[in-house]
């Protein structure tokens, strides 16, 4: 991959990164913050709820920042984009779907067979 290429993925990763850091950074202050004190057991039971529910989406957000870092290490040490099940080259297209990829679509099809089926 040329580097123009290379620095359109590095470009893009890098945005995605940043915004998912200053989510993770307004859902605490959002939560330290906040000194919400309902009375009633049904406002706090939904208070907490949403609470769960933004916690839960961080958490994937997370795992999806540590994928970040890996492609952006990948970048640097020049096997980004490289499958690592087959050695091939992963498409540009699949790429810019998921930058953070590891396979390429033949391999990561393959993947998806076998976990269903093993009932994953």
């Amino acid at each position: 991959m040329d580097k123009e290429k290379l620095e359109f993925f590095r470009k893009l990763m890098q945005e995605q990164l940043d915004e998912l850091l200053s989510e993770a950074e307004r859902t605490v202050a959002g939560m330290t913050d906040a000194k919400e004190n309902f009375p009633d057991p049904t406002d706090r039971a939904a208070l907490e709820s949403d609470r769960n529910f933004v916690l839960r989406i961080r958490d994937r957000e997370r795992k999806l920042i540590s994928k970040i870092n890996e492609a952006l290490l990948r970048l640097d040490d020049g096997t980004y984009g490289i499958c690592e099940s087959c050695g091939e080259d992963i498409s540009e297209e699949r790429l810019t779907a998921r930058p953070v990829t590891t396979l390429c679509f033949d391999c990561k099809k393959r993947q998806e067979v076998m976990e269903k089926a093993r009932g994953k």
